[in-house]
């Protein structure tokens, strides 16, 4: 019975001693797996920290960029205010009648030294971001005018495309512009170009209000003058837009006008047609807004996000005075470039656009 007994013992001490083993195994190969799942974990992390600083140092860099876009727009404006506390004690009458006469005698000098030296007609046009669309020479406009529209010159044997001198109906509002008389008929007036990105177009009201850019690249003609313009008659407005691989497209609207400043310059736009898709249409009845004046609908600054002056709504299906990007699809924080959403997307910059004006005749 002893003999037994000690055998049993014996037994029990080994089962014991070898489930100890198999313990120690299990613990040892969870602690190796988990000391590897640590490593894989701790590398991830590098990988997302490098991402992280990465990302970081962009944003970094571009509320860099946007703070100093800010500061410009602000001192210019204030630059404008001055300018407009200095002029009023003046008769506005002589103001305008000088500016005239300014403008015909710079045009003058201008034709009297190209006749004189034929080279510098090859000299290239220098680019410029001043408040009002600046004038060069065209080769192939003529001009006596003022013209009530381009319309008008066109009836009046004006058949060549542009810079005509302009005076709507029931105002003293002088302005140039270009005209295209071999699209469609002839007889557009254009209000706005983007072709190059020679132009900064995210700029303040003032600049909006009164028009900026060359007449012969890109341009904005002016709240005030397509106000003028567009309430004198009956009015139809074409856009054409043009994307990277030269696909062509077009919206054409059979009504277009503005209300007065008093009213923001809200837009009226009648119905759509054409082959770019309805992007527009969302904007009726918005008043236009800049970094400076904010009128959207939207709780925060569509024109601080989508970089530029519309009639922005919550905030954009269409941004044509936003950032021109080269290439067509940009990488931005907010869809600030030059887009159209029917025509491809928020996120696709456009290469060139023009809007034009013509009377329903």
């Amino acid at each position: 019975m002893g003999s037994r007994l000690s055998h049993l013992r014996t037994q029990f001490i080994h089962e014991v001693h070898q489930r100890n083993n198999k313990s120690t195994d299990i613990i040892q190969e969870e602690s190796i797996n988990a000391t590897a799942e640590v490593l894989k974990l701790a590398s991830k992390y590098k990988d997302l920290q490098e991402k992280y600083n990465f990302l970081a140092s962009l944003v970094n860099n571009q509320s860099i960029t946007i703070a100093r876009l800010e500061e410009q727009c602000i001192q210019t404006s204030s630059r404008h205010q001055a300018d407009k506390a200095t002029q009023s004690d003046a008769d506005p009458t002589d103001i305008k009648k000088k500016q005239n006469r300014q403008i015909h005698e710079e045009e003058r000098d201008h034709i009297a030294v190209r006749k004189e030296d034929p080279q510098t007609q090859s000299d290239p046009v220098p680019r410029t971001t001043s408040s009002a669309p600046v004038v060069t020479e065209p080769e192939a406009t003529k001009s006596t005018g003022p013209w009530v529209d381009c319309y008008d010159a066109l009836l009046g044997g004006q058949t060549s495309s542009g810079i005509y001198l302009l005076k709507p109906r029931n105002s003293n509002q002088i302005m140039q512009s270009w005209c295209e008389q071999s699209l469609n008929g002839g007889g557009w007036t254009v209000i706005q170009r983007r072709q190059d990105g020679s132009i900064n177009f995210f700029t303040t009201w003032q600049n909006y209000k009164h028009g900026f850019g060359n007449l012969d690249s890109e341009y904005w003609l002016g709240l005030e003058n397509i106000f003028w313009l567009a309430n004198q008659d009956s009015y139809k407005l074409l856009i054409l837009m043009e994307d990277w691989q030269g696909r062509q497209v077009s919206a054409e609207y059979d009504h277009f006008r503005l209300e007065p400043e008093s009213d923001f310059y809200r837009l009226r736009l009648g119905q759509y047609k054409g082959t770019a898709g309805d992007s527009l249409s969302w904007h009726n009845d918005k008043q236009f807004s800049t970094l400076d004046k904010d009128r959207d609908s939207y709780l925060g600054n569509c024109a601080h996000f989508q970089k530029g002056g519309w009639w922005y709504n919550m905030c954009a299906h269409s941004n044509l005075n936003g950032v021109w990007y080269r290439g067509g699809h940009y990488r931005s924080r907010y869809q600030d470039g030059v887009y159209w959403a029917e025509f491809r997307g928020g996120a696709y910059s456009l290469k060139k656009v023009s809007m034009l004006i013509r009377p329903n005749k």
